[in-house]
C-alpha cells in the first residue's frame, strides 16, 4: 500500500509538470512571476571628504582644505605648468583630521594650466 501511494504521487508530479505550457518551462528562473518584495535600499555611504577652495596667482597655487566629516582624509595638490618645459608637481599627501583645514601650495616656473585636488581615505 505505502509503494502505491509513492509511486501515485510520484507519477501525479511528473504528469503535473508536463502539462505545464511550454512557455512556462522555457523562461529562464529570474523571469519567472514572484511575489512582490519591495527592494532593500542600498546603505547610504559615509560622508567623505575634504573641501577644498583654489586660489592661483600668477604661477603660484594656493589650497585650503577643510574636513568636516569624521574620518581622516589624505589630500594632495597636483598642479600642471602650461610651458612644455615647465616641471609640473604632485604634491606630498597631507592627513587633514575631523574639523582641520589645511593649506596646500605650488608653483610653476610660468604659467599654471590646472590644478587639482585628490582625496584618500586614511
Amino acid at each position: 500500500m505505502r509503494l502505491f501511494r509513492s509511486l501515485a504521487s510520484a507519477t501525479f508530479a511528473v504528469v503535473l509538470v508536463l502539462s505545464l505550457p511550454y512557455e512556462v518551462m522555457s523562461l529562464p528562473y529570474d523571469a519567472m512571476p514572484h511575489a512582490r518584495v519591495q527592494p532593500a535600499k542600498p546603505p547610504s555611504p559615509e560622508p567623505f571628504g575634504a573641501q577644498c577652495r583654489i586660489r592661483i596667482t600668477g604661477s603660484h597655487v594656493t589650497a585650503y582644505c577643510h574636513n568636516p566629516y569624521p574620518r581622516t582624509d589624505g589630500v594632495s595638490l597636483h598642479v600642471e605648468c602650461a610651458r612644455w618645459w615647465d616641471l609640473d608637481t604632485d604634491g606630498a599627501r597631507v592627513d587633514a583630521w575631523p574639523a582641520m583645514t589645511v593649506r596646500l601650495t605650488g608653483r610653476c616656473w610660468e604659467e599654471v594650466r590646472s590644478v587639482w585636488i585628490s582625496h584618500q581615505k586614511r
